[in-house]
C-alpha cells in the first residue's frame, strides 16, 4: 500500500483515501469523479457554511476544495480567472467601478486589477474562511487583496446588493461597470445567486452598460441547467451569450461563463480593440480566445439557441435531459417566478 500523504498537525479529511488520493464525488456529475495524488495536507475546517479542505498536490500545486469539490489549483486556476473576468471587462467600452461577488481567494480580483481603467473593486464573498486560508495558501491569487483600490466585505451577494440598493453607502462604490459572480456550483450557500432575484438585484446595481459575468456550469453535463440559466438572464439583460473555457481540474474539464449587459447592442462576443493592450500577463485569455470561446460545439448550440438535443442517449447518463427540464423553462413558471420576485424586492 502507498504510504498516506504528510499531513500538519495530523490533519485528515473523509475525501482523502487510505492510499492518498483525493476523490471528487458529487451527484451533480454521478457515475464519475475526479482524483488528485495528496502529497500534504495543509488546513481543514468547518466554517459557517461549507467544509474547507486545502492540500498541496503533486501535480497541480495547492488545491482548495469546498464542500468535496476543487474550487482552484495552482496548475490550472489562471483559465477560470482570466476568463469569468477579461470576458465581461474587455468588451466594455470603460470599466472603472468592478463589483466581485464570491471569489474569496482573489484570483478574479487579481485578473480585473490589470485592466488600466479599473479604479476600484469591491469583493463580497459570504465566507471569511476562504479569504483567511487563501492568502495563507494561494498567495500568488489573494495577494492584490491587500491594494488600495480593493475593499472587502464579508457577506452574502443577495444580502449586499440588496442593501446598497436600498440604502447606499460611500464604500459600495454603486453602481458598477462589471459585476463578476464567482460562485460555486447552484448548491449550499451558492445557490440563491443562481435564481432570478438575484438577476434581478444584477440588473438594479448596473450603470447603464453595465456587463456581469457569472460561472455557469459545464456544457458537458448540466445543458438543462445552463438553458434554464440563461432564460433567467434574459428576463433581466436584452444581451446575454454562453462562452466556456477548459480548465483540467474541473468536471469534464470544461466550465462555462454566462456573459450580460444591460445594452442590448453590445457586442460581448468580440474585445474592443482598445482594450485590448490592458490584458497583460495573460497565460489563457487572448483576442481570439475571446471571440472562439463563444463559439459551441454543436450539441450545445443546438440545444441552447434551437431546444435540440443531439447528444447520445446512454443509460444512466445526464445526456437525456430530466422530465421536469421544460417546465423550469416554460414561459408560465418564469412568469410565476417573476410576479414572486416583485413581491419580495418591489419594483426594480
Amino acid at each position: 500500500m502507498v504510504p498516506a500523504p504528510k499531513s500538519m498537525d495530523g490533519l485528515k479529511h473523509p475525501s482523502i483515501n487510505a492510499d492518498g488520493w483525493f476523490q471528487e464525488i458529487s451527484p451533480e456529475w454521478p457515475g464519475q469523479a475526479f482524483c488528485l495524488k495528496v502529497k500534504r495536507v495543509l488546513h481543514v475546517e468547518r466554517s459557517l457554511y461549507q467544509d474547507v479542505l486545502v492540500f498541496e498536490s503533486e501535480t497541480y500545486g495547492n488545491v482548495l476544495v469546498l464542500d468535496g469539490v476543487v474550487q482552484c489549483t495552482e496548475r490550472d486556476e489562471f483559465a477560470y480567472q482570466e476568463m469569468i473576468a477579461h470576458l465581461p471587462l474587455a468588451s466594455h467600452p470603460c470599466p472603472r467601478r468592478v463589483l466581485v461577488v464570491g471569489g474569496g481567494d482573489g484570483g478574479v480580483v487579481r485578473e480585473v486589477l490589470k485592466h488600466d481603467s479599473v479604479e476600484s473593486v469591491v469583493l463580497c464573498d459570504i465566507d471569511e474562511a476562504v479569504i483567511r486560508v487563501s492568502k495563507q495558501h494561494l498567495p500568488h491569487m489573494s495577494s492584490l487583496l491587500s491594494d488600495p483600490r480593493v475593499t472587502v466585505h464579508v457577506d452574502d451577494g443577495l444580502h449586499f446588493l440588496s442593501s446598497r440598493l436600498t440604502s447606499p453607502t460611500p464604500d459600495s462604490d454603486a453602481p458598477y461597470d462589471v459585476i463578476i459572480t464567482d460562485c460555486s456550483d447552484p448548491s449550499g450557500p451558492a445557490a440563491a445567486l443562481f435564481e432570478r432575484p438575484y438577476f434581478a438585484l444584477l440588473a438594479a446595481s448596473l450603470a447603464p452598460g453595465g456587463h456581469v459575468s457569472i460561472q455557469a456550469e459545464s456544457p458537458w453535463l448540466h445543458l438543462p441547467a445552463v438553458r434554464a440559466l440563461l432564460d433567467t438572464a434574459r428576463a433581466f439583460f436584452p444581451a446575454v451569450e454562453y462562452a466556456y473555457a477548459t480548465v483540467p481540474s474541473y468536471p469534464s474539464g470544461q466550465i462555462g461563463f454566462l456573459v450580460a449587459s444591460t445594452d442590448g447592442a453590445r457586442d460581448l462576443r468580440r474585445p474592443r480593440a482598445r482594450r485590448l493592450g490592458a490584458v497583460e500577463g495573460a497565460r489563457y485569455y487572448n483576442a481570439e480566445v475571446h471571440r472562439a470561446a463563444f463559439v459551441l460545439p454543436e450539441f450545445c448550440r443546438a440545444f441552447l439557441e434551437e431546444g435540440r438535443d443531439v447528444r447520445p442517449r446512454v443509460a444512466g447518463a445526464l445526456a437525456t435531459p430530466p422530465a421536469s427540464d421544460e417546465l423550469e423553462c416554460s414561459p408560465r413558471r418564469r412568469l410565476d417566478e417573476d410576479e414572486r420576485a416583485e413581491e419580495e424586492l418591489g419594483p426594480i
